[in-house]
C-alpha cells in the first residue's frame, strides 16, 4: 500500500496543489511493467521449449510431453508471479523507508537538507551561489519529491506495483509457453526428429521477435538483441535434447 505524506509547511505540489503520492502508473512502472512482461515471455519460450525438447527425445508419447509441457507452465507461472511480487515487494518496502525518513528529515531540518541538495548540484556543475538559489526554488514548491528525485532517483508518484509486476510476469510466461504447447497439441504425430525440428522453429522465432521488440523499446540494436536472444536459445535446446536422447537411450 502507498503511504500518504501531507505536504510539508508552507510547500506547493509540483502542480501548484497539495500533494498527492498516489498517483497513476507513469513511465516507469509502465517500463517495468513491460520489462517484466519480455522477460516472463522469453523464460516461458526457452524453458517449456527445451522440456519439451528433452522429453521428446526420449520418445515418449504425445501425451506424456503435453502433460509434462502443461505441469512445467503451470509451475513456471507461479514461480515467475511470486519471484516478481516478492522482488518489486521488497524495493518498494525499501523506498517507502527511504520516503518516510526523507519527509521527516525535511519536516524537521530543511535547512540541511536544502544545504544536502545545493552540494549535489554543486556536484553538478552549478556554482555555489547558483545551486544555493536552485535549493531554495525546490524548497517553495514540491521539496519531498524533488529531493528523493535527485537524492535517491525515487519519484513518490510513480512507484512499481508489485501486483502489476506478478500479473504481468506470469501471463506473458503463460503466453510465451504456449507457442510450443501448441506446435505439438497440433502436430502431434511427427518422428522424434521432425517434432523437435518443429518445436526449435517455432522457439527461435519467437524469441527473434521477442529481441526485437525489446531492442526496440530499449532503443538498441535489433541484431545484437535477436542473435543474443536465438544463439542462447539454440544452445540451451541443443543441450536439453542431448540430454534427454541420452537418458532415452540408456532407458
Amino acid at each position: 500500500m502507498q503511504k500518504n505524506f501531507p505536504p510539508l509547511p508552507g510547500t506547493l505540489s509540483s502542480t501548484g496543489q497539495a500533494l498527492d503520492p498516489v498517483a497513476a502508473s507513469g513511465l516507469n512502472s509502465k517500463l517495468n511493467w513491460l520489462r517484466a512482461g519480455i522477460l516472463g515471455a522469453n523464460d516461458g519460450i526457452v524453458s517449456i521449449s527445451a522440456l519439451l525438447l528433452g522429453v521428446i527425445a526420449t520418445n515418449a508419447s504425445t501425451s506424456t510431453v503435453l502433460l509434462s509441457g502443461v505441469a512445467a507452465t503451470i509451475a513456471g507461472a507461479v514461480s515467475m508471479a511470486l519471484g516478481e511480487f516478492v522482488s518489486v515487494s521488497a524495493q518498494r518496502d525499501n523506498e517507502h523507508k527511504v520516503m518516510e525518513q526523507e519527509y521527516n528529515e525535511l519536516l524537521h531540518a530543511p535547512g540541511e537538507e536544502r544545504a544536502e541538495i545545493a552540494g549535489i548540484l554543486e556536484n553538478y556543475g552549478m556554482s555555489t551561489a547558483t545551486a544555493y538559489r536552485a535549493a531554495i526554488e525546490i524548497g517553495r514548491n514540491d521539496p519531498f519529491r524533488a529531493h528523493l528525485q535527485i537524492e535517491y532517483g525515487i519519484d513518490p508518484h510513480d512507484l512499481t506495483s508489485p501486483l502489476h509486476a506478478a500479473v504481468s510476469s506470469a501471463a506473458s510466461f503463460l503466453l510465451g509457453a504456449l507457442l510450443p504447447l501448441l506446435t505439438v497439441f497440433l502436430i502431434p504425430d511427427l518422428s522424434r526428429v521432425a517434432g523437435a525440428i518443429a518445436v526449435t522453429a517455432v522457439t527461435l522465432l519467437a524469441l527473434a521477435i521477442t529481441g526485437y521488440i525489446s531492442a526496440r523499446i530499449g532503443g538498441t540494436s535489433p541484431v545484437k538483441s535477436v542473435l543474443r536472444l536465438t544463439i542462447g536459445g539454440i544452445l540451451g535446446l541443443a543441450l536439453t535434447f542431448g540430454a534427454g536422447y541420452a537418458f532415452g537411450a540408456v532407458a
